[in-house]
């Protein structure tokens, strides 16, 4: 028996390759995140030094205090209206909730206006949101954003692009070929290609990416999620999101998997490891500007945060809790390191909205 067959998602994957043939491996990356029963997201807490990975919310409240503020400055742009949706997609835990209103309540009207809306799938985060939150009529949840009501919102999507599923295509001579997940000889799931070159890819391309040589992999997402957010913040208001990813369009592959805070093969332990892929900011900027949503960024996720005054609130940390200034610092650090692996660089921010919103907080526009 294969490493394979010790999922029982990894079992019902190929049987359904041996029985309606290779997977695109959107379908596949679907499989392993949300199936019902065997999905990733579906039966587990993923984050934490228990889980697999942690986010910046986990690194330091500091994160997502910063983010309340930054969404009571948005309303007070909005003109304070008495009621505003803030929404969060995928709230992990919660926490960064639970930080963003404890600073709401420097802006009380604020915090009265606020009716909090969530998109979640999972059973067992919505739990722990609950929990976490409290329970409270002013809370909904949703299982997708096109579930959200059309009204005014504030929304922020903190590592919620990377786990939409990927699509990918590897260029040979005659075309561009569909990347899929299949099975080989032994039973092993491996990476396979369509049998027919994809029709017209090559003139769907960014022109960046037309050129690109023999062997080149371009992976692209549905834009349905961008689509939504653009239509809802033209009705009021700002999304916030902030994601690992890239600022150009280009070839590479970027899909992986995260198990125990290490990386691991995509197609190992399907169910069992996070698997993600780098958000393209440019191909979503694109996607939200087309109706009519004003793009503000993508920044670094260290100018924006700085931008918007972590230093000054970490400085304010410390002095209240100088036993504390070690760990401060050092998620100070994390959350705003530089370099091609650090989290400020390689995390981005991006913001839409409103197009009657010229500026935004954080964004120097």
């Amino acid at each position: 028996m294969n490493a394979q067959d010790k999922t029982p998602l990894a079992v019902e994957v190929r049987q359904l390759i041996e029985l309606r043939g290779p997977m695109p491996l959107s379908r596949y990356m679907s499989l392993c995140l949300t199936h019902p029963e065997h999905g990733y997201y579906m039966s587990r807490d993923p984050f934490g030094v228990a889980g697999d990975f942690t986010t910046s919310p986990e690194i330091s409240q500091m994160f997502g205090e910063l983010i309340g503020l930054w969404a009571a400055a948005v309303w007070q742009s909005m003109g304070a209206p008495e009621t505003i949706n803030l929404v969060e997609l995928g709230p992990g835990r919660g926490t960064l909730l639970v930080d963003a209103l404890r600073a709401a309540k420097v802006v009380p009207a604020f915090e009265q206006a606020i009716s909090l809306h969530l998109v979640e799938t999972s059973p067992v985060l919505r739990e722990l949101q609950r929990l976490k939150l409290g329970q409270t009529e002013t809370i909904r949840w949703y299982e997708s954003v096109e579930d959200l009501p059309p009204e005014p919102a504030i929304v922020v999507a903190n590592e919620f692009f990377d786990a939409i599923a990927i699509n990918q295509a590897i260029k040979q001579a005659d075309g561009w070929y569909e990347r899929t997940v299949t099975v080989d000889g032994s039973g092993e799931l491996v990476f396979g290609t369509s049998k027919a070159p994809l029709p017209e890819f090559e003139q769907t391309l960014p022109e960046s990416v037309r050129g690109a040589p023999l062997g080149a992999i371009f992976e692209w997402r549905s834009n349905r999620v961008a689509y939504e957010l653009a239509r809802r913040v033209r009705l009021g208001g700002a999304a916030l999101i902030i994601d690992y990813g890239h600022t150009r369009t280009d070839v590479g592959s970027t899909f992986q998997a995260l198990r125990n805070h290490s990386y691991d093969d995509p197609l190992g332990a399907p169910g069992l490891a996070d698997l993600s892929a780098h958000v393209d900011f440019e191909a979503l900027a694109h996607a939200a500007a087309s109706l009519g949503a004003r793009v503000h960024g993508p920044v670094e996720q260290r100018v924006f945060l700085i931008n918007i005054g972590i230093e000054k609130r970490a400085l304010g940390l410390k002095s209240g809790s100088p036993e504390r200034a070690a760990e401060i610092d050092s998620a100070l650090a994390r959350l705003t390191a530089e370099g091609e692996t650090g989290m400020g660089q390689m995390f981005k921010a991006l913001a839409l909205s409103d197009p009657k919103l010229a500026s935004l907080p954080g964004f120097g526009d």
